[in-house]
């Protein structure tokens, strides 16, 4: 045989050879985007990007000082400590203490994680036997749900439904837990929630997390609650913690990030607390997959946590004030969308003659005709299809000009609503 012939039969034969996991994982739908984005920008044109909720300011400098005082420091340089080093898990301590009015051990309940995504999936890998079964909201942040896929498990997507308001549609929500209970077969291990919900904006009150953990608690299955956006919030509401509920930490565990609080996303830091058997096998499987976040990112998040708290304010109203501008503008545009209450998002329903396309080709063309980048809402589950996300990362004049976009788009599309008002961005 040719050295060419066992070339292609050598290639044939690696080509045969599949990775099961992987085929699992759909196909991203953000990549889409994604490469329209770019070539719409290698070829000149000004694209306004509202798809990555990726915070746009800068680090609080204090935050950053205290980086570089550890950095500077040569025993700062060498592995640290998969769990989190003690000052940062008694900082955490200290956060749900004056934030929620809750007691941590922090030996035994608080592990500090690369930011909350690695940690949600290594917990998912910790737990998760082959074939067991999660409840997990649609739409929903994409690794909610694969996270399970990755570690052989399998998925129930729960339907998430909004009021009005955009608070969560509680009692649609619990029919929708117990049909999944009475009727799923291996019975549901796990339930995930997400409030403020990325990206639906939804948002729950602490009666909604005390009515579910006597749920989880009659039912015995594990709550894994993420509330990556407890911070940023608006026109009075607060985000409660499941923690708060008494008798939580036998079926819950809650996963948090610095990333949005304090515009540290790239620094990759958060922490999961909560039920001691979840925390301790979240523990043991970092133990042999990493050596813990570089000392000096931990130290500075441990001033993040503890020190002036002023900056969260102050990047609060930042968003508070984009939010604003995002409203009134788009929907003087003739896109009317609404105020959430909670997070760095808006979630929008698409204007009524795009909707039977779906959201990913509504998203490609609002992207290449108007220059708009969001992101579409089948990418977080089959129930998001008549929505896009859109992050508030750009600042006001830009989220004004994207508004004059959309209207041109809307007009040139003959899809201004009849009683659309004269446009003022």
């Amino acid at each position: 045989m040719h050295n060419t012939d066992e070339f292609f039969l050598h290639t044939i034969m690696f080509d045969e050879i599949e990775f099961d996991k992987i085929k699992r994982l759909p196909k991203y739908v953000f990549a889409a985007v994604n490469e329209l984005k770019m070539a719409e920008r290698r070829a000149g044109e000004d694209v306004i990007d509202f798809s990555m909720g990726n915070p746009d300011g800068p680090t609080p400098q204090h935050i950053v000082d205290k980086l570089v005082e550890s950095i500077n420091k040569p025993r700062t340089h060498g592995y640290s400590v998969s769990k989190g080093i003690y000052k940062l898990r008694g900082a955490v301590g200290t956060w749900y203490k004056r934030k929620y009015n809750v007691d941590l051990d922090l030996d035994r309940e608080v592990v500090a994680t690369m930011g909350s995504k690695e940690g949600y999936v290594h917990l998912v890998q910790a737990i998760t036997n082959p074939g067991d079964l999660a409840m997990v909201p649609d739409p929903c942040y994409p690794i909610h749900s694969q996270a399970f896929i990755l570690a052989g498990g399998n998925v129930h997507r729960l339907k998430l439904e909004l009021n009005e308001d955009y608070s969560l549609d509680e009692e649609g929500f619990f029919r929708n837990i117990e049909t999944a209970l009475r009727e799923s077969s291996p019975k549901p291990k796990f339930l995930v929630v997400n409030f403020p919900n990325n990206p639906t904006t939804a948002t729950v009150e602490l009666s909604f997390y005390k009515k579910l953990v006597d749920i989880a608690r009659d039912e015995r299955f594990y709550i894994i609650s993420d509330i990556a956006y407890a911070e940023i919030t608006y026109d009075g509401y607060q985000t409660p913690s499941i923690l708060q509920v008494p008798g939580a930490k036998d079926v819950a565990v809650e996963s948090y990030t610095l990333s949005k609080t304090y515009n540290m996303a790239g620094w990759r830091v958060g922490f999961m607390v909560g039920n001691a058997k979840l925390i301790g096998a979240l523990e043991k499987i970092k133990s042999w997959l990493d050596y813990g976040t570089f000392t000096p990112i931990q130290v500075a998040s441990t001033i993040a946590l503890t020190e002036d708290q002023s900056c969260v304010r102050q990047i609060c109203e930042v968003y508070h004030k984009r939010r604003d501008v995002m409203v009134k503008s788009f929907s003087n545009a003739g896109w009317q969308v609404t105020a959430p209450k909670a997070s760095m998002f808006i979630w929008a329903r698409i204007p009524e003659p795009f909707r039977s396309a779906g959201s990913l080709e509504f998203s490609k063309k609002l992207l290449t005709e108007g220059k708009v980048a969001v992101s579409p809402g089948i990418g977080f589950g089959a129930y998001g299809d008549e929505y896009v996300r859109v992050a508030m990362i750009e600042n006001e004049e830009r989220i004004r000009q994207a508004a004059r976009n959309i209207r041109k788009f809307l007009r040139d599309h003959d899809a201004l609503p009849g009683d659309a008002p004269p446009f003022q961005s």
